[in-house]
């Protein structure tokens, strides 16, 4: 059945090459419901992953060269799902209009689940290694800035030093965290934890 379904899928597909819009249409219809789950899985969020499932076929759709090229339909659709997917959670984490998107759509409204304090504890277990590796001297600029409450200026007078290396202090610690969590979290789990959290 399954080998049945990849031979129509290539049938279509060489007809969508061909600007089919019919054949488009059937493909369109026999896998969107699948491609839906699959997204929704990932980014939490109907109205995301019904835009993401249009971007998904219509890189279809204007991608003649490309399609032409695909021989297993199935592994190429969902891996191009996973990689918006997952542009758009690399985004999210970085934007706040984002994460409202989610936020209205009440997704994580109802309080942490066990699942996201295993992911905050995760978190929290890679940011105190990440922590551990800036000097001495950023880790406690950073320690004073972000734990304490301390300005810029406060900090320099303590530490005798500039605000202008307090802010370079700081803004370079950062830099070094955010780099640093990215690569030892998953980006699922990541996202998860910046949507709830600050750096």
């Amino acid at each position: 059945m399954a080998a049945e379904k990849n031979y129509n899928a290539q049938q279509l597909l060489r007809q969508i090459a061909d600007r089919n819009e019919r054949a488009f249409r059937t493909l369109f219809d026999q896998y969107k419901d699948r491609l839906f789950h699959y997204i929704y899985g990932i980014v939490k969020s109907k109205e995301v992953t019904e835009e993401l499932v249009m971007d998904v076929f219509l890189k279809i759709w204007l991608g003649k060269e490309v399609v032409n090229q695909i021989e297993n339909f199935d592994a190429f659709l969902f891996r191009v799902a996973y990689n918006k997917s997952i542009d758009f959670l690399r985004k999210a984490a970085k934007d706040h209009q984002f994460r409202d998107l989610l936020w209205k759509e009440g997704q994580f409204a109802n309080g942490p689940s066990a699942d996201q304090q295993v992911i905050t504890r995760e978190y929290e277990r890679v940011l105190r290694e990440a922590l551990l590796k800036l000097s001495p001297q950023r880790r406690l600029v950073y320690h004073l800035s972000r734990e304490k409450g301390f300005s810029h200026l406060d900090i320099a007078r303590q530490l005798q030093l500039s605000k202008h290396t307090i802010s370079n202090h700081i803004v370079e610690s950062q830099r070094f965290i955010r780099s640093y969590l990215i690569r030892q979290l998953d980006i699922v789990a990541l996202f998860l934890v910046l949507f709830f959290s600050s750096l």
